[in-house]
């Protein structure tokens, strides 16, 4: 079964599972209290693991620990971080294990994703809750890693991190990001690097409004494949009263219309407090007889919600991406194309 079957079929049954809950029902796991990660500092110890996609190169295994270390922290790397089934890093329960392994391991303050690819959500039965719940640590990876992202927030209400993967790039903005976020502990406010260049008016990083307004709530998102594949599953959180942020990469926008179209018909769209939508790279329309652009796609979804709303949020398979926490509690600027962290994401201390 390929991604798109498998993102077919699971949508699929995700529509079923509002009407045994009888009308108004929704399929999403039950709402948990937000749980802090420790703070990082340098000198800590970080685990590199590999959920999802094996690489194809050693150096690939290589340059995430020399970026961590750059970072300045001790790695540890998982059992199988170099592992090979088929296309995976590794079997189900493998890849699981050092998951598994990382969250309890006492010396170990935070767990970072060497790549996306795909099969994280395989692994989604497999994880120990109970033991990352009683060992609360930051996350960070994307792409595939939001089915990781949106577990373990459903499952424990922990607070996690999109972002760079290990193999990503750790330019001069993403580093940043990570300092300010991890080591400074700031309340970021997450606004568009825009820079006009050579050009009159800036075209790059431009964000665009489809409803305007201001909103307040907790985030949750991440990779639109990945997501909507959790339909109808116990590892979706509740969007309600939540701001819904999205991204995705080579989708043409059919596709992208036919997942927006699941997540409202399973309710998840019902109730979101606001929407940001990041870039969607290389999600240009084929050829044949046309395509809806993805400005008809927000307005037929997103501008009939009337909540606060607007994409090009610097999120998703770009090289300078905004390192956003997944369950925390930020104000969005639908006008402005910004949003604001309210409240740490870390525990004190």
């Amino acid at each position: 079964m390929n991604r798109r079957e498998f993102i077919t079929n699971a949508a699929a049954a995700g529509l079923l599972l509002p009407l045994a809950g009888g009308l108004g029902g929704h399929a999403f796991a039950a709402s948990r209290s937000r749980l802090l990660p420790v703070p990082l500092r340098k000198g800590d110890t970080v685990a590199l693991v590999s959920p999802s996609s094996a690489t194809d190169e050693r150096i690939n295994l290589q340059l995430p620990r020399e970026v961590m270390e750059a970072l300045g922290f001790k790695v540890k790397t998982g059992a199988h971080y170099g592992s090979r089934y088929g296309h995976l890093a590794g079997t189900d329960a493998e890849r699981a294990g050092d998951i598994n392994t990382a969250f309890a391991d006492p010396e170990v303050r935070a767990v970072i994703a060497l790549r996306g690819g795909s099969g994280a959500a395989r692994l989604l039965p497999l994880l120990d809750y109970e033991a990352i719940r009683a060992n609360p640590k930051a996350l960070l990876g994307y792409s595939d890693i939001t089915a990781l992202h949106c577990a373990i927030h459903a499952q424990t209400g922990l607070v996690t991190f999109h972002g760079p993967n290990g193999t990503g790039s750790w330019n001069r903005f993403n580093a940043d990001q990570f300092r300010r976020v991890f080591f400074e502990r700031e309340l970021v406010e997450y606004r568009n690097l825009v820079e006009a260049g050579d050009e009159l008016v800036a075209r790059r990083n431009r964000t665009l409004t489809i409803t305007g307004g201001r909103a307040r709530g907790e985030l949750v998102g991440g990779n639109l494949a990945v997501l909507s594949a959790l339909a109808g599953s116990p590892y979706l959180p509740d969007f309600r009263g939540r701001i819904l942020f999205l991204e995705d990469v080579s989708e043409a926008p059919y596709r992208v219309d036919r997942m927006l179209t699941t997540l409202k018909l399973m309710g998840a769209l019902d109730g979101i407090a606001g929407f940001i939508f990041g870039e969607c790279t290389d999600c240009d329309p084929g050829g044949g007889y046309g395509s809806l652009t993805l400005d008809q796609i927000f307005d037929d979804h997103i501008r009939p919600l009337g909540v606060p709303a607007y994409r090009g949020a610097m999120i998703g398979h770009i090289r300078q991406q905004f390192i956003v926490p997944v369950g925390g509690r930020v104000e969005m600027d639908a006008d402005a194309g910004s949003f604001r962290l309210l409240e740490p994401v870390f525990q004190a201390g």
